[in-house]
């Protein structure tokens, strides 16, 4: 995994559209491509929101000459966990305590902590191949809350050294020094070496109107548990945003709700249109009488060919799912290109972290109809934002 992956990206693209060719379905063609490192496996457990933004620094580096790299997911888990733990004990247990997080998990880390190449730390530590984590982290859960039963009466000044233990048993410890190429670092030194150290340069965008557009504010979902703060801004300035990156060389940290209907396991994300697809004429005699899981089950056989009808969400379109829970923060990848399908159509090429499984090898195309109605929030770099958008924020 020594070796940039375009050749290998443009050999997979180019097999997939021959099989699209030869059996219906979606042709895509690459309008903007940027690089990007080898797909990776998060397998088990809930950690995507470090796989994602890993996956967008590593594509940082790249654009800004420093080769490819593939940098340790479970550094990063193990310190996040532990900074987790302390402020759930600080707040009573009042705070979520699971295996979600956020993109300024992976930032907050490598300013605070630095970073180190994933063969330093693999995080397998617990007699498996991949990541599993059910264990591990129910033993997390355990430790936390017998700690705030408090049963002494006053916290010792161990319980997190405590902790740290179970994180170390089944991540590895966290190193304080290692020899990576020949050549001794820190963590923080690396860091540095890869010419991460303005972490503060990376922004996080989100689009909701129950806060003022153009100020910031944290989203309200579980996993954002730092409490970290978004740039508000209008939708169709955010997807301004998302051209913008790309067209200019740089990556995006996506974070949405794949649990939706048109996000299929196959490589494909849209947002169908239901109901008018329910109620235009003489399409709708095939709607009648199908269950939930029927129509679920149609939509995905029409979504295998191109042409199937979208939403195309209003900002109103965008509150309403928010606060009804229908658009939850479900999961992180990494939007690295724009295709057209051959209708013409946009669609945003994506990164996830699934393995190299589907019919793209664990690659999706999404289309803009989806990626506007099922945000929850991106970060790019500020050199990414338009000159506008960016002024607005009052970046400099």
């Amino acid at each position: 995994m020594k070796k940039l992956v375009a050749a290998a990206m443009l050999l997979t693209c180019a097999l997939s559209t021959a099989g699209a060719q030869e059996n219906g379905g979606y042709v895509f063609t690459p309008v903007k491509e940027l690089k990007i490192t080898p797909v990776q496996n998060q397998n088990r457990t809930g950690t995507c929101w470090c796989f994602s933004t890993l996956a967008f620094l590593e594509s940082e580096l790249i654009r800004t000459g420093k080769g490819e790299h593939n940098l340790s997911e479970m550094y990063v888990v193990n310190h996040t966990y532990r900074d987790k733990a302390e402020k759930y004990v600080r707040l009573h247990g009042n705070l979520e305590f699971g295996e979600g997080g956020a993109f300024d998990d992976v930032i907050y880390a490598v300013k605070h902590y630095g970073i180190v190449p994933e063969e330093v730390m693999k995080g397998l530590e617990y007699g498996e191949e991949a990541h599993v984590h059910g264990e591990m982290q129910s033993a997390m859960r355990g430790y936390v809350d017998a700690i705030i039963k408090n049963p002494n009466r006053k916290l010792s000044p161990v319980w997190q050294k405590g902790f740290a233990g179970i994180a170390d048993a089944y991540l590895g410890a966290l190193p304080e020094k290692f020899t990576y190429r020949g050549k001794e670092y820190t963590p923080s030194s690396y860091a540095r070496e890869l010419g991460l150290t303005n972490m503060d340069d990376y922004v996080s965008l989100t689009s909701y109107s129950h806060y003022p557009f153009y100020s910031r504010f944290a989203l309200e979902i579980p996993d954002n548990w730092r409490w970290s703060s978004s740039y508000n801004l209008p939708i169709d300035e955010l997807m301004q945003v998302f051209d913008h990156a790309v067209n200019t060389g740089f990556t995006i940290a996506w974070a949405s709700d794949v649990s939706e209907t048109g996000f299929t396991r196959d490589g494909i994300g849209l947002a169908p249109d239901m109901e008018a697809m329910e109620t235009s004429g003489s399409d709708q005699e095939r709607w009648v009488g199908l269950s939930a899981t029927e129509k679920v089950s149609e939509v995905r056989k029409m979504m295998e060919n191109p042409g199937i009808k979208e939403v195309w969400a209003t900002q109103e379109m965008r509150q309403e799912a928010y606060d009804n829970y229908q658009t939850t923060d479900d999961h992180g990848m990494q939007i690295y290109g724009i295709a057209k399908d051959q209708e013409g159509k946009k669609f945003y090429m994506v990164k996830n972290s699934w393995g190299t499984t589907g019919k793209y090898s664990g690659l999706w195309y999404v289309s803009e109809a989806f990626a506007r109605y099922k945000t929850m929030d991106i970060v790019v770099h500020k050199d990414a934002l338009p000159k506008e958008i960016r002024a607005k924020l009052g970046i400099k």
